[in-house]
């Protein structure tokens, strides 16, 4: 069986929709963590490297020190294995630097449930996809933009690597996960926790289907998938 070797930072996040679509798809999901306390893993034996989102920024010499360092050394074996990742908010952010562009603090953030506008000719949904970051990417010249939002560059393509700046794993359930540390950071921008997660709730059913799409999109760019 196939397998996709799954870098989380957190322990409430997980790949959620993604995973689902992955494992439809016939893969096998092996989910680890990657923090300053935890052994680098490798990608030999894997056939997709999915990267998760962090509530820290890439340009953060303290996290590159402590660990970021170790994963973007990750990402530098998934290419020398030919293995294609799929990166996710920092994930992207991850391949956006490793490849050559930069990644800075925005001074818009996204919060919430967005359309975004698809490039001609790329074959991904508009949305609405699920935002949280504060920080947006400045692509490296030989990337490929396949979208954006009105603030941010939203998804990318850098050789087989697809980077996404939203979040397609998301369930109201993980949201509840993440908004036990981050509720504050929602509030501020606006929103009324209660009534996210219920829009969350709603949104799922479609954001399953977007999520399968995406990853056979990414599968296919990837030559993994007819």
């Amino acid at each position: 069986m196939a397998r996709v070797l799954v870098l989380r930072h957190h322990d409430e996040d997980h790949p959620g929709l993604i995973g689902e679509a992955f494992v439809a798809q016939g893969f096998e999901l092996d989910v680890v963590m990657m923090n300053e306390s935890t052994p680098t893993p490798s990608v030999r034996g894997y056939d997709v490297l999915l990267i998760l989102g962090s509530s820290s920024a890439v340009y953060d010499r303290e996290v590159e020190k402590a660990w970021f360092g170790r994963e973007l050394g990750v990402i530098a074996q998934a290419g020398e294995l030919a293995v294609p990742i799929l990166g996710i908010c920092f994930g992207a952010q991850a391949l956006c630097l490793f490849h050559g562009g930069d990644v800075s603090r925005s001074s818009e953030p996204e919060i919430g449930w967005y359309q975004i506008d698809v490039e001609p000719g790329v074959d991904l949904e508009s949305g609405p996809w699920f935002e949280f970051h504060f920080d947006r990417m400045t692509l490296p010249t030989d990337a490929q933009l396949w979208a954006t939002s009105a603030r941010a560059v939203q998804a990318f393509a850098h050789g087989r690597n697809v980077g996404v700046q939203f979040h397609p794993e998301i369930d109201d359930l993980q949201l509840r996960d993440w908004l036990e540390s981050a509720a504050e950071s929602a509030r501020d921008f606006g929103h009324d926790v209660d009534v996210l997660l219920a829009e969350t709730a709603r949104e799922v059913p479609a954001a399953r289907e977007r999520a399968h799409h995406l990853v056979s999109l990414f599968l296919r760019h990837g030559g993994q998938l007819a």
